[in-house]
């Protein structure tokens, strides 16, 4: 491992530390019953040692009362370790699980607070893997791997102490055999920590293959796609196969290299040992506990060698699951937050730039608008204009790179999220539900509403014979992203919850357009009174909406080039005219 590994090394454990606190919660008791734990194992070697040479060989024969002293003792003191080892494991267990709560938590929280584009630029698996495959393979090695590390470090440092008190001879021989090993062993775990972190990247690869998959199987079937989709996670899960290979054949050689040694050890320790023996160096006793010795030496040296290839794993978690956390967030939280005033927002646009992140290309350029307070206003153009940018301005999902969003004069940016986005509802295209029944995914809208409000929302908007024609009312379960209604219907129920919200402010982005006919007219004289008092823009896909509306903003290559009346600017000669006269060819 290069000294800049290490490094990086480092600093993962320290901001790992700085982020779960709670992991070292009480760590230094829990250490020092594990030394108590380690230092209960040298009960036998020790008990062997006096029970041959002051028991079985004691002058004037074999002293059975010492031998039977010595061996209750020793089974005491293993039945005490016994003890210690269950309490150190319930403490670390309780203190780790406490620490990857926090992690997780922190690390979905952060991953919503993180800009739309943002999550949009990670793919939505990798970012699943992160929360949960990364957490779960640092939980492992927090969990086993840490415990036999702690405990094995005390051990050989136990160990070697006592093995230099009975012959100082055999413990350079153990000690000749082994420092090489550590020597070689940064060596040896350089392309055990890139095949590891490799095998990470494989599985965020996977995952986001699995899941996207899965998400988009009707679109799958529709496009006779599956041969392709099967053929991609089939790859998917090939290269993670391969990578996992590689990264555990780089563990064998670094395990393999500590059995070889280990074994040489044994064989060392017994020739040498029968050797000094025979010049009366050393007894009998201490030979058979210098053999025990070198196999508490032995053990915890190769289990640590193991161990360490499990904790590169467990490193490339955490590198994974601290950038995730480490993020920067690109729509902040204000540091001395305002609020919005009551009533309908009014909304000012002020010379506002927008490019996406590390993208040379202006998205929207110049942009200056004013939408009045309960004003309905429709903003169109043709794909890839700039309105849908626009919208996430309005409500904040992403923030100009230059100028001012004011809603009610206050500068959106000095806006806390959670009391903008109560205040400003917005509706996409495609409204998204999660998988619980229609009621509660309507509820939230405004957490703690009754079933009495659900229903009155639905009857607002003249929903409510709908509503009754469910199988089961407000019940209904409408399975994941709402797969068990149809499009329209999914939509309705996303209009029913805007309108629970109560917003000051509402965005719709075209959120009739996925009903029939029928459900379109009677939304839009529902909406008529929904709109009613409070602001309202509109991403208008088609120009049946921009008809509704008070004010038109035309929106062309990033630019605003008109604002007015449809009517003025149906027969203004301008981009609108050409847009209405091609929507009334097509309507004619």
């Amino acid at each position: 491992m290069s000294v800049q590994e290490s490094t990086v090394d480092r600093g993962v454990i320290a901001r790992a530390r700085e982020l779960t606190p709670e992991f070292a919660e009480g760590i230094g008791v829990t250490l020092a019953i594990a030394a108590a734990t380690t230092l209960g194992k040298l009960a036998v070697p020790v008990a062997v040692q006096q029970t041959i040479d002051t028991g079985v060989q004691a002058q004037g024969g074999p002293d059975v009362g010492r031998i039977v002293v010595l061996c209750v003792v020793a089974a005491l003191v293993v039945l005490v370790t016994a003890g210690t080892a269950w309490i150190v494991n319930v403490r670390l267990f309780r203190a780790t699980e406490a620490g990857l709560a926090t992690l997780r938590v922190r690390a979905f929280r952060h991953v919503h607070d993180l800009a739309v584009l943002t999550q949009s630029g990670e793919r939505r698996g990798s970012l699943v893997s992160r929360v949960t495959s990364d957490v779960d393979t640092i939980s492992t090695f927090l969990q086993t791997g840490m415990l036999v590390l702690v405990l094995s470090a005390g051990q050989v440092l136990l160990a070697t102490a006592v093995m230099f008190f009975y012959s100082w001879q055999l413990a350079l021989v153990v000690l000749g055999c082994f420092v090489p090993l550590v020597l070689a062993r940064q060596r040896l775990q350089r392309p055990v920590t890139r095949a590891y972190k490799a095998v990470r990247v494989r599985m965020g690869d996977l995952l986001a293959a699995v899941s996207e998959t899965v998400v988009g199987a009707d679109v799958i079937r529709a496009h006779a796609a599956s041969e392709r989709s099967w053929k991609r996670i089939d790859a998917a899960i090939e290269a993670h196969r391969k990578q996992a290979v590689k990264a555990q054949t780089a563990t064998a050689v670094t395990f393999s290299s500590g059995v070889f040694v280990s074994g040489l050890v044994v064989a060392l320790v017994i020739v040498v040992g029968t050797l000094l023996g025979l010049d009366g160096d050393i007894t009998l006793g201490k030979l058979l506990a210098f053999l025990f010795l070198a196999q508490l030496w032995v053990g915890p040296v190769q289990a640590a060698t193991e161990v360490l290839n499990e904790l590169q794993n467990a490193l490339a978690g955490w590198r994974r699951v601290v950038d995730l956390i480490d993020t920067p967030v690109s729509v902040p939280e204000p540091r001395e937050p305002r609020e919005l005033p009551r009533g309908p927002v009014d909304v000012r646009v002020q010379d506002v730039a927008y490019s996406y992140p590390g993208s040379a290309t202006v998205v929207l350029s110049g942009v200056t608008l004013h939408f009045p307070a309960g004003s309905r206003t429709a903003v169109v153009g043709e794909t890839g204009s700039g309105k849908t940018t626009l919208s996430r301005l309005i409500t904040r999902l992403v923030d100009p790179v230059e100028g001012t969003v004011l809603l009610s004069g206050v500068d959106a940016r000095d806006l806390p999220s959670a009391e903008l986005h109560r205040r400003v509802v917005a509706v996409p295209q495609e409204g998204f539900l999660f998988d619980t029944t229609v009621g509660d995914n309507v509820r939230r809208g405004r957490p703690g509403a009754t079933d009495a409000d659900v229903r009155e929302a639905f009857a607002d908007l003249g929903l409510a014979a709908w509503l009754d024609g469910l199988p089961e009312g407000l019940g209904t379960p409408v399975g994941q992203r709402g797969e068990r209604l149809s499009a329209g219907e999914r939509q309705l129920v996303a209009l029913a919850r805007a309108h629970l919200a109560d917003p000051d402010l509402l965005v719709l982005d075209e959120a009739t357009s996925s009903v029939d006919p029928a459900t379109e007219v009677r939304l839009q004289r529902a909406l008529e009174g929904v709109l009613s008092g409070r602001t309202s823009v509109a991403i208008a896909h088609r120009l049946s909406t921009a008809e509704a509306a008070d004010t038109v903003v035309v929106v062309d290559s990033g630019r605003v080039v008109e604002v007015g009346p449809a009517t003025e600017l149906a027969h203004a000669g301008g981009p609108y005219s050409r847009l209405h006269a091609a929507w009334t060819a097509q309507h004619a």
